[in-house]
């Protein structure tokens, strides 16, 4: 799909391309992308974020590898606050 945006150290999708067709869901490494309807309460706020920096951030139409950091990075809390929204 060409819903993806890709930052310095994070993806988001535009919410407003998207055509919540969930074959993105299981693709995602780290169960981090969720329908709209089924969005988890202390993750709304991703929403808002999603929608301003896919105006800002290059699109992406392939899937790339994980970054090298990946596995460091996997249950992290409070990562939102790592979140570089400049490229």
């Amino acid at each position: 799909m060409d819903c993806f945006y890709e930052g310095p150290n994070f993806l988001v999708i535009h919410p407003d391309e998207c055509i919540d067709c969930a074959l993105c869901e299981p693709e995602c490494p780290v169960n981090a992308i969720f329908s709209e309807d089924e969005l988890p309460d202390d993750q709304q706020e991703f929403l808002e974020i999603n929608a301003e920096l896919a105006e800002k951030w290059p699109n992406i139409t392939e899937m790339k590898d994980a970054p090298d950091d990946a596995a460091d990075w996997d249950g992290v809390a409070n990562k939102r606050e790592q979140l570089i929204r400049e490229w």
